[in-house]
């Protein structure tokens, strides 16, 4: 279950940077609109951020993104594939 977390981690990670960039905002930009410095942003779109991160936050970067909290949460059967089944 570990090795699922930080995958699903890194897909979170990857889609904030990937709308992040969408919307042509720098690392610093985007966490100066959510109050975070922009290490921790970072950290959060590596999938690094202590293997944790709160809802209250996941919440702040959608709404800074503007976009629905559901698109950094929600995954395909393709991301699903990357994650390790338990047999």
């Amino acid at each position: 279950m570990k090795n699922a977390k930080l995958i699903i981690f890194r897909q979170v990670g990857a889609k904030i940077a990937y709308y992040r960039t969408l919307r042509g905002l720098t690392q610093t930009q985007l966490a100066e609109k959510i109050n975070v410095s922009p290490d921790t942003l970072g950290r959060v779109e590596r999938g690094k951020y202590n293997n944790n991160i709160s809802l209250s936050m996941l919440l702040d970067i959608a709404i800074g993104l503007n976009i629905e909290l559901a698109t950094l949460v929600t995954f395909t059967e393709q991301d699903r594939e990357m994650w390790p089944t338990s047999k």
